[in-house]
């Protein structure tokens, strides 16, 4: 119970795809769309990068690019990751988010290993996301079979250029099939809602030079009718009754497909009197970090839901069920939920 998350420690989320599938169109797209808030990327394979879709900011060297809202993206090797991290996570950088993008090539499950077992103390592993091209699909999985066990390891999948394949729900089946509970969004050119990945910074909050939503002609979008984000939902739950830990966990363990992101915050009572234990889900992907307890702060469990396709009263009503003010704690009923509090002394486990 005494680990706990520090506020500075910034999320590290590996994105990964093969060669084509939109990997830095989405990495784009959310520097595009990030608000106020600052987004460090590392990428794998300076071969890989699609130098023109980065012009925008403007190039600083053969391989990094600084970007007007405080971006940093530096090509690097693999070996380099955890030096470069170290470097994006110094609290001067004012990082909130950093994106890994792996090598179209590359096996995600070694990078997800390299975040896991970096010792520094200012960032904490955030999930792993597929990126899949719909319209080649087939033709992928027939040239590179490994394609299944990628998707097997991701906790959110991107099924990319759904605009282009001839038959988008076939594909979409296929993909979800071939997960292991790992939310499945589709997506056309990238587009994706951040939130899915990070918590947005709200943008009244960014200070200092031209950002690259100040850069971007918004006009040259088509606007947002026919984006496939207005089909998203999302459900913000506030309760002021402590969760029951098993009840939490059945809700979260059943989860269904549509459920793509959860965060927020949740007061176990009795269970962890000192702690809040902040939530972060990206599809599959689930971690607990305990916080303590500020004096004088409302004990409230303050969450939100984000999904496509969800019952927001139904998700509402299974919250409201794992409430439970019994003023005793079950000796064992954290077991679950610390199953998912990473030691920050342990090493990286398997993938």
């Amino acid at each position: 119970m005494g680990h706990s998350r520090g506020p500075q420690q910034i999320p590290v989320v590996v994105l990964a795809g093969f060669l084509g599938s939109g990997k830095t169109t989405l990495l784009n797209h959310l520097l595009h769309r990030s608000g106020g808030s600052r987004i460090g990327a590392i990428v794998n394979d300076f071969g890989a990068i699609e130098i023109d879709a980065m012009a925008v900011a403007g190039a600083l060297g053969d391989s990094t690019v600084s970007l007007g809202n405080g971006c940093l993206c530096c090509a690097v090797d693999a070996s380099e990751l955890d030096l470069y991290l170290e470097r994006l996570a110094n609290p001067s950088a004012g990082i909130d988010v950093i994106v890994v993008e792996a090598s179209g090539l590359a096996e995600p499950q070694e990078l997800v290993r390299m975040v896991l077992a970096s010792e520094h103390p200012g960032i904490v592993y955030g999930g792993l996301v597929e990126v899949v091209d719909a319209a080649e699909f087939d033709t992928t999985r027939e040239q590179h079979p490994e394609i299944d066990r990628h998707l097997a390891l991701a906790d959110l999948v991107v099924v990319n250029k759904l605009d282009r394949a001839a038959d988008a729900e076939r594909v979409l089946g296929l993909v979800g099939s071939l997960t292991d509970r790992a939310a499945v969004v589709p997506a056309t050119y990238g587009r994706i809602d951040p939130e899915f990945l990070f918590d947005c910074r709200p943008s009244e909050e960014r200070v200092g030079q031209l950002s690259f939503d100040d850069l971007h002609d918004h006009d040259s979008d088509d606007g947002h009718a026919g984006h496939l984000h207005t089909a998203y939902d999302s459900l913000s739950f506030v309760c002021e009754v402590p969760l029951d830990p098993r009840r939490l966990m059945e809700f979260l363990d059943s989860r269904s497909e549509g459920l793509y992101r959860i965060k927020g915050y949740v007061d176990f009572g009795p269970h962890d009197a000192l702690n809040r234990y902040a939530v972060h889900a990206v599809g599959r992907f689930l971690r607990f970090y305990p916080q303590p307890w500020t004096p004088g702060e409302a004990r409230l469990t303050q969450l939100v839901l984000i999904g496509s396709g969800i019952d927001t009263a139904t998700l509402a009503k299974e919250l409201e069920a794992c409430g439970n003010d019994a003023p005793h704690a079950d000796e064992h009923g954290m077991w679950g939920v610390l199953r998912y509090v990473r030691d920050p002394e342990e090493e990286a486990p398997p993938v």
